[in-house]
């Protein structure tokens, strides 16, 4: 496995692979990200993976010096994985002096996480151009824990022509349920017990709706009631929306995506489930 720092060192790595899988992340990795390396290798035949803590998608009170980071053990997880290349270059060089491009992708990045985090969506669009022009990848490889970031993304491509196919990989998740997160690691142990209430939530709404329910606001009710049911959360949003535009719903369709945004005290985590009959 081969890792690179630059630009011009992807480049001249990348003409190596006429099929080439792209897996980014942001470190401290899981086995999530390890399904998506693995699932690059089977369906790419290589695969490059990058590290980098994106500082333009961190607000100004969030956590980007504390976020976790393990960059001897992700490289030893990556070269396990099978991947053939790791991009693991510094802010400067994603971010040169006088670097101020942004990409904004109205109205589906001012939603949800978005409302929460107003700048966060820029900065990952913004950052994953850079990367898709830097690495030239044939598919890109996100994780479906991450939904919405999967529907920029995807907005990203299309309205960029660029030419990424973007894969997007099931969420993994713990024995109890919680899904795979690198801040999953700033939970204490309490809040570890009561974190598995999110997907108990979640799934509530999936048996109801596998069940003939077909009221929006009746599934969002039921997803808050159960929340109630943990201890200490508190609850930023619970969504059920169009997973394409991400418009609340009045009346649930196959496919709907419900997610939710729970703090465990100055943890945020995430999760959602698409809904099928």
């Amino acid at each position: 496995m081969q890792v690179l720092t630059t630009p011009a060192e992807v480049r001249a790595a990348r003409g190596r692979w006429p099929v080439l899988g792209f897996v980014p992340t942001m470190g401290y990795l899981h086995a999530g990200h390890i399904s998506l390396v693995e699932r690059a290798r089977a369906e790419c035949g290589a695969v490059i993976a990058s590290i980098f803590v994106n500082p333009t998608q961190f607000g100004p009170n969030e956590d980007l010096d504390r976020y976790p980071r393990d960059p001897e053990g992700d490289l030893a997880r990556l070269a396990a994985a099978g991947a053939d290349l790791v991009f693991l270059p510094t802010p400067e060089i994603i971010y040169p002096p006088g670097f101020s491009a942004s990409i904004e992708l109205g109205e589906v990045t001012r939603r949800l996480e978005g409302a929460v985090r107003p700048h966060h969506f820029a900065g990952v669009a913004t950052v994953v151009t850079k990367l898709f022009n830097i690495v030239q990848p044939t598919r890109a490889y996100f994780g479906q824990k991450d939904a919405q970031q999967c529907v920029v993304i995807r907005k990203l491509v299309r309205d960029l022509d660029l030419p990424v196919e973007i894969v997007v990989g099931d969420t993994v998740r713990e024995a109890d349920g919680l899904a795979l997160s690198s801040r999953n690691s700033y939970l204490t142990p309490d809040q570890r017990a009561e974190a598995p209430v999110l997907y108990r939530a979640l799934s509530a709404a999936r048996t109801a709706f596998a069940a003939g329910e077909r009221d929006a606001d009746a599934l969002r009710r039921l997803v808050r009631t159960v929340l109630g049911e943990g201890l200490a959360p508190a609850t930023d949003y619970v969504s059920v929306a169009d997973p394409r535009t991400l418009e609340e719903l009045t009346t649930l369709t196959d496919g709907a995506l419900v997610s939710l945004a729970v703090r465990f005290g100055a943890t945020r985590l995430i999760d959602n489930v698409l809904l099928t009959a």
